[in-house]
């Protein structure tokens, strides 16, 4: 099975949470707090791995989830850190946030990582709050949670060359012929309603090239009829397209179907259209073709485009049509053409933290912050030490004067994230 979408929920492992206790050592009569930082949390990676060719594992298993760190110890002892979870994908894997669409990471390097879900930092122990007007803390940091969210994988192949054509042009038989013309072949089983790979080998003088027979379009495509959006994402990793024609003619004029399938790649996106083409007239064992060829390469010809006469069933034309393919790809290697990633890719997946939100929603007012609610998260409530600290910097963040600009009164409800406070000054 070809599965070239998945959604699958990760979460980063939480951190540990620090130790309070203190040192109860015998000669020790006055002995200090030690209690131990929490370990982190394991971070959720992203793996390219170049044996991949398909998201199907990710139809089995949707959930994944880092180890957790471990908790501080007595005696300044630190707990250890979680494992990170590596999780393997395949070159051309892009990774979405499906909350926002934004696109986090696009992998296609091989063994390239990406960490799509952070773990969470481990609480600190009582033996890091000491200060000089608190010499015995009781308290410490519970540990932040891990980073969670959906995310959606999508593959877009990576082949350099990719047939398009109407159905039953005879693309998968111009693939077989390709392939078949040299000794060293790869190829990928894939069911005949999912894109096809050839890899060709030129030899030791030459370098190969991987080709993708991508199933006929339809018109309407690009609105996804048929199977157009899953497949027309293929062709975006492209650097060049070869458009089979069926010359005959018997089932469309060869020229209204070259320009309605232009069409359908237009409509699906821009940089597809702007794609080098070749032009590969097929079926020239028959005679309708040979009679229909003259028009067809007068016409296209004006346009730029390079036409060239073939034959999938007796192999006519084909080491013309390859020899062509090498010289546009040598030309994009040139131009240093990548494979066309996404825009945007990000290093880090956390946003910007400093930015504090309060809203007013009756007498309940909303805290909104990534490093407000991360305070919070860690934060020991059942501890009256722990909730005072936190009052202290609350303060020092300004966030009482947001409060009181927004109207606040005493006893009305502050609610951050999952947590709930009464205001009293």
């Amino acid at each position: 099975m070809f599965v070239d979408v998945a959604k699958i929920y990760v979460k980063g492992g939480d951190g540990g949470n620090g130790a309070v206790a203190f040192r109860r050592e015998k000669y020790v009569p006055r002995g200090g707090p030690s209690g131990g930082d929490g370990g982190k949390g394991g971070d959720v990676i992203l793996e390219v791995d170049p044996n991949l060719s398909t998201l199907q594992d990710f139809k089995y298993k949707v959930h994944y989830k880092a180890e957790k760190g471990e908790h501080g110890q007595g005696s300044n002892k630190a707990g250890k850190n979680g494992e990170d979870l590596i999780i393997k994908v395949p070159p051309g894997t892009i990774v979405k946030d499906m909350q926002t669409s934004e696109v986090l990471a696009d992998l296609v390097e091989p063994y390239q990582r990406f960490v799509v879900a952070k773990g969470g930092r481990g609480g600190r122990g009582n033996a890091r709050f000491v200060s000089s007007v608190n010499q015995a803390p009781d308290f410490a940091e519970k540990g932040e949670p891990g980073e969670e969210k959906w995310i959606l994988l999508e593959l877009k192949l990576l082949a350099d060359v990719g047939l398009i054509g109407f159905p039953n042009v005879g693309k998968s038989t111009l693939l077989s012929r390709i392939t078949a013309a040299k000794p060293k072949i790869a190829d990928y089983p894939f069911t005949t309603l999912t894109p096809n790979l050839g890899v060709v080998d030129m030899g030791p003088e030459g370098k190969s090239f991987v080709v993708a027979d991508i199933p006929g379009l339809i018109e309407g495509a690009h609105e996804g009829l048929g199977l157009g959006h899953e497949f027309l994402r293929h062709i975006e990793r492209t650097k060049l397209l070869v458009h089979v024609l069926d010359g005959s003619g018997f089932e469309m004029d060869p020229i209204e179907g070259f320009y309605k399938i232009n069409e359908e790649l237009k409509n699906f996106s821009i940089k597809l259209i702007e794609k080098p083409q070749i032009v590969a007239v097929n079926k020239m064992d028959l005679e309708e073709s040979r009679e229909n060829f003259p028009k067809i390469l007068e016409r296209l010809s004006k346009e730029g485009f390079e036409v060239i006469p073939i034959s999938g069933a007796t192999g006519f034309g084909i080491k013309d049509l390859i020899n062509k393919i090498v010289e546009y790809l040598e030309k994009s290697v040139k131009d240093n053409d990548k494979y066309n990633i996404e825009e945007g890719v990000k290093k880090y997946t956390y946003k910007k933290e400093d930015e504090i939100l309060v809203e007013k929603g009756g007498n309940v007012f909303y805290i909104k912050g990534k490093v407000v609610e991360r305070l919070v998260a860690m934060t020991d409530l059942e501890n009256e030490s722990a909730v005072k600290r936190l009052q202290r910097v609350f303060k020092k963040m300004g966030i009482d004067d947001m409060l009181k600009q927004k109207g606040i009164k005493e006893g009305d409800i502050v609610k951050i994230g999952d947590a709930e406070f009464y205001f009293f000054e």
